[in-house]
């Protein structure tokens, strides 16, 4: 949150079509680490930010294939709080960051499931603030 409003960030990858899609930063869990710091450190790999852990959004679980077998993933969302740094696409996996107004990031998303739980995000705020 900023005086002039509310934003999150998002990192832009290319797709195996080389296009560039945007999606909330995630990434594995190292040994040793709960869900809450993978997504701080993984947070900060991705964007360059540190945060704090705000509230547990929820999970995208999907399939997809690599080399020909089949891989189920499940993926543990949570609302952080900037805490310091800048934005840097540093991560080699990132082509791009961006702070975006949380307004517009349903429509930068380009997964179904993350925008869902992005839709969210306003309501815990105000619980929150209030």
């Amino acid at each position: 949150m900023r005086d002039d409003g509310t934003f999150g960030v998002l990192i832009g990858k290319h797709d195996r079509r080389g296009r560039l899609i945007w999606s909330l930063p995630k990434g594995h869990v190292e040994l040793g680490e709960t869900l809450e710091q993978t997504a701080v450190r993984e947070i900060e790999e991705e964007t360059g930010v540190s945060s704090e852990v705000r509230h547990r959004l929820g999970e995208v679980d999907y399939w997809f294939m690599l080399h020909g077998e089949k891989i189920h993933k499940t993926v543990h969302h949570f609302l952080l709080r900037f805490v310091d740094g800048e934005l840097s696409d540093t991560d080699r996996e990132v082509v791009e960051v961006a702070w975006v107004p949380l307004d517009d990031i349903p429509q930068r998303l380009a997964h179904p499931d993350e925008r869902r739980l992005v839709a969210q995000v306003p309501d815990l705020l105000a619980k929150s603030d209030a």
